[in-house]
């Protein structure tokens, strides 16, 4: 059996942990998960792939502060819910957080800019505030999200 190989990663200051290091991720293969994902689940590759660039920069390893995990940033009761076992593994990040995707768009009927704020702040924020909560983070990463879709067409991403 091949050894896994670890990266040390520090999270905080105060907490240091060990994550799997994936191997690099393609283009070809990330673009391919991308459709899939959009196939299986009717939203659209280019949200996802927005959603993808906003939460990680395309970093299949990304873990937040809070720990948020993957390309499509899962939180661990997110992943657990999508049936997410390993958020780090780029299939099942992608179809997780497209499942996700898909609910939230249903929920917001397809508004875009309210299921981009529940993605971010949560479901409940939202209702709380019948609409994208007052947070300055949330309502950039709003912003942020529907500037990718108005330039998803020629935008992509190449392989360094």
């Amino acid at each position: 059996m091949p050894e896994t190989s670890l990266e040390r990663t520090i999270i905080d200051p105060a907490i240091t942990t060990l994550k799997p290091r994936a191997p690099e991720l393609s283009a070809h293969e990330l673009d391919r998960h991308i459709a899939a994902a959009a196939t299986e689940h009717g939203v659209s590759r280019q949200l996802i792939r927005a959603v993808i660039e906003a939460e990680s920069q395309f970093d299949p390893l990304a873990l937040s502060a809070r720990g948020a995990c993957g390309l499509m940033q899962l939180m661990p009761g997110t992943a657990a819910r999508f049936g997410v076992r390993d958020c780090f593994d780029a299939r099942e990040n992608i179809h997780g957080g497209t499942r996700f995707l898909k609910i939230l768009l249903a929920r917001y009927q397809g508004s875009v800019s309210l299921s981009m704020a529940a993605y971010n702040a949560g479901e409940g924020a939202v209702a709380r505030h019948r609409g994208i909560p007052p947070y300055r983070q949330t309502r950039a990463y709003v912003r942020k999200v529907e500037r990718l879709l108005a330039g998803a067409s020629p935008v992509r991403r190449t392989d360094s």
